[in-house]
């Protein structure tokens, strides 16, 4: 079983940007050290064309062969005219809006996102699920995820758009590694208590 992975970008108070999704004010925390751990390892979270622009296209995944995002994700890279933000990975879009793929690389999900999440899960392989976000989809998929992977830079926000847009309910996970930066931004990894 393959494990889905939300890996996202917080401020201290737990969201992912303003209250319009903008998450631009944590972009300068990604400094030298920061960056070289990202580029080491997590290469597969960055864009495809930051990869590129950055000469860094060969470098081979680590964790995961699959993105799953939300409209409001994907819609970021088509304001840049990037329609596979994620080329070196299989994508899906969940859109119940987005009629076509504007690319043959990314599948729209438009129904039955969970149905299709536990089907990636349960394919045979070695990397697992990206969950880029955004927040409803994050939502929306609580129960699927296996593992958080917080990057919590050292700011607050006082409100905005949470992890996770859902309901309340509760969801157990158990602290794993955590990763201190010298710019304050703390890496938390936490896998769902069974």
């Amino acid at each position: 079983m393959r494990k889905l992975t939300y890996f996202i970008a917080c401020s201290i108070d737990g969201f992912i940007g303003d209250p319009g999704g903008d998450g631009s004010m944590m972009i300068p925390f990604v400094d030298e050290e920061f960056f070289e751990f990202l580029k080491t390892e997590y290469p597969e979270t960055l864009p495809t064309h930051g990869r590129r622009a950055l000469g860094l296209d060969d470098l081979a995944n680590q964790k995961y062969d699959t993105v799953v995002q939300g409209r409001a994700s994907y819609d970021l890279a088509l304001q840049v005219d990037v329609t596979s933000p994620y080329a070196h990975l299989r994508e899906y879009v969940a859109s119940r809006t987005l009629k076509e793929s504007p690319d043959p690389n990314v599948e729209i999900v438009a129904d039955d996102l969970v149905g299709k999440v536990r089907e990636l899960k349960a394919e045979d392989g070695d990397f697992g699920i990206y969950l880029c976000g955004g927040s409803q989809i994050a939502g929306e998929l609580i129960d699927e995820i296996d593992e958080l992977v917080i990057k919590t830079y050292p700011i607050v926000l006082g409100t905005g758009m949470p992890m996770f847009g859902s309901g309340f309910a509760i969801s157990e996970f158990t602290l794993g590694e955590v990763r201190t930066f010298k710019n304050g931004a703390v890496v938390r990894t936490y896998s769902r208590k069974h």
